[in-house]
C-alpha cells in the first residue's frame, strides 16, 4: 500500500510541473498580447548547475523561457507555483527585453478562497516593476482582504524571481 501511494505522489509531482494544452495556450495569448505579435517561439532556459545553485528560484526546462520572435530575444517568461491557505496556484510573469515585468497572470487557482489574487486589477500592481526591486507587502503590493495568505506568497515568489533574474543577468547569463 505505501508503494502505490508513493507512486502516485511521484506522479503527482511530476504531473504538476509540466502545463496543459489549456495553460500552453493562455500563456501563448498573454505573450501575443503583451509583445503585440501573432507568432513567437519559447526556448527554455538553460544554465549550469553551479550558477543554478545561486538561484533563489533553480531554473529548469519547464519553468523559465526565452520569447524569440524574428531571431531576436524580445522577453522571458517564467511559469511558477505561489502557496494560498492550502493548495497551489499557478502563475505566469512576463518580462521584456530590458528585465521589466510587463504581465503578471494567475493561471490556475485551485482553491474556494483568495481567487481575487487572480484579478487583473490587483495584478498590475507587478506591472512595471524593475527585476532589481524588491517588492514590499502594504507598500508596493496592497493586500486583499481574505486573500492575505495567497498576495503575500504570491509577493514572495514574484520577489524571489526577480532576484533570480537580477542574478543571472549579473552573471551575464540572460
Amino acid at each position: 500500500m505505501k508503494k502505490i501511494i508513493a507512486i502516485f505522489i511521484i506522479v503527482g509531482i511530476s504531473l504538476s510541473f509540466t502545463t496543459s494544452k489549456r495553460v500552453d495556450a493562455l500563456i501563448k495569448k498573454e505573450i501575443s498580447s503583451v509583445f503585440n505579435i501573432e507568432t513567437f517561439t519559447k526556448e527554455a532556459f538553460v544554465i549550469s548547475s553551479e550558477v543554478n545553485n545561486e538561484l533563489p528560484i533553480k531554473i529548469n526546462d519547464t519553468n523559465f523561457f526565452k520569447i524569440i520572435h524574428e531571431n531576436a530575444v524580445i522577453g522571458y517568461y517564467y511559469f511558477g507555483k505561489a502557496y494560498g491557505k492550502a493548495d497551489f496556484f499557478d502563475f505566469i510573469v512576463i518580462f521584456d527585453n530590458e528585465l521589466i515585468v510587463s504581465k503578471v497572470k494567475v493561471v490556475t487557482y485551485r482553491e474556494d478562497h483568495g481567487g481575487e489574487v487572480g484579478s487583473k486589477r490587483w495584478l498590475k500592481q507587478f506591472i512595471g516593476t524593475s527585476s532589481e526591486k524588491k517588492l514590499e507587502y502594504q507598500e508596493d503590493i496592497v493586500g486583499i482582504s481574505g486573500a492575505t495568505i495567497s498576495v503575500k506568497s504570491m509577493m514572495n515568489e514574484v520577489n524571489k524571481l526577480l532576484q533570480t533574474v537580477t542574478i543571472l543577468n549579473n552573471k551575464q547569463q540572460l
